[in-house]
């Protein structure tokens, strides 16, 4: 069976993805913590759609209807 390599995701350095490497997908743990850091300051973020808090408020076709 092959062993699966991936890029890390901070610093593209090649990972062989087995209980050999700890910190998969990441390098090394200097890495992970880099990346953990930036999702803790918000330099990554998912993108949301906020519902209005007030139904009447919204624009028409905006809350569908039930």
């Amino acid at each position: 069976m092959r062993t699966r390599v991936v890029n890390c995701p901070r610093c593209g350095a090649q990972v062989e993805w087995s209980s050999a490497s700890p910190w998969r997908p990441f390098c090394s743990q200097r890495c992970k913590v880099i990346d953990l850091g930036a999702w803790a300051t918000e330099r990554y973020r998912v993108p949301v759609e906020e519902e209005p808090e007030d139904p009447e408020s919204a624009p028409p076709g905006a809350i569908p209807e039930q």
